[in-house]
Order: structure tokens, then sequence, then C-alpha cells
């Protein structure tokens, strides 16, 4: 699993002129799901989200967590992000997950993240034409791989 954390003031997800979620401070979570990622992706990931200290103390140091400021978290999938690129222009997904193997991952990551987080985490529309809105916060914006845990 990939994702990219954004670190956010505000930001929303629009589906076809409609406000699908919408969240305050906290953080904007983009989410691609490869063919051989597993449930344990998942529950690392959302360890590692829970606990990243990325937003300021009152010394302007990065040393909270998004526990720490009771911020919200907004998810959204986006296949895109197992583009491979590395013959010719156009990119490949042939890395995404199909739906059986993605969506599930995708709604088992967004139920660890509201179980941790103890409220509802705000969720796109898996596979839904989306417009995303954000104000980035710094900025600061994060990629993790699980293939990359070391």
């Amino acid at each position: 699993m990939r994702i990219v954390i954004q670190r956010v003031s505000h930001a929303s997800v629009t589906i076809e002129g409609q406000v699908r979620s919408a969240i305050g401070q906290g953080l904007l979570i983009l989410v691609g799901i490869g063919e051989d990622d597993t449930e344990e992706d998942a529950n690392w990931l959302t360890r590692k989200v829970i606990g990243l200290r990325i937003f300021d103390d009152e010394n302007g140091v990065m040393n909270r967590s998004i526990m720490d400021i009771d911020g919200d978290i907004l998810v959204v999938s986006q296949f895109t992000l197992m583009a491979s690129y590395k013959k010719g222009n156009r990119p490949s997904w042939i890395r995404a997950a199909r739906h059986e193997v993605s969506i599930p991952l995708y709604n088992r990551f967004c139920a660890a993240l509201s179980d941790a987080l103890g409220k509802r985490v705000g969720e796109g529309e898996f596979g839904a034409d989306m417009k995303v809105e954000l104000l980035n916060d710094g900025p600061v914006t994060i990629c993790m791989d699980t293939k990359n845990k070391e």
C-alpha cells in the first residue's frame, strides 16, 4: 500500500457537486492499494499514521500526533499512486489491485483509523470521480509505502 499524507487546515471531497466528506485540522490521506497488499499492510500504516508527530507543539516543533491535537482524518482512494511509469510516457496501472482486493483493504484501513482515532474518519467514494480540495498546512506532505518499511 502507498499513501500520501498531507497535514491540512481543512479538506473536503465533492462528488457530482455534493460534498461527501469534509474535515477541519488534521490529515488528508490518499491511498493506493497494490495487488499483493494485505490487511497487515493496512494495520502497519494505521499505526504509523496515528503515531506520526507532524503537528506543532507550543514551541513550533513538530512533536504532536493527530491524537494529541484531536484532529480529523479524511481518506481518499487513489489507484494512480500505484502507477508504473518506467516504460514510455503513459502510466500503467497493472500494479493496482482489482476491486475485490482493494475495496476491502480500503474499508479495513478506514475502519482501523476510525477505531484508533476514536471517531469517524471521513471518506471519499471508492472508484468515483472525486474533486478533492485542501489547504496544505506547512506544507507538510509525507509518502509511505509498505514495501519500504525499513
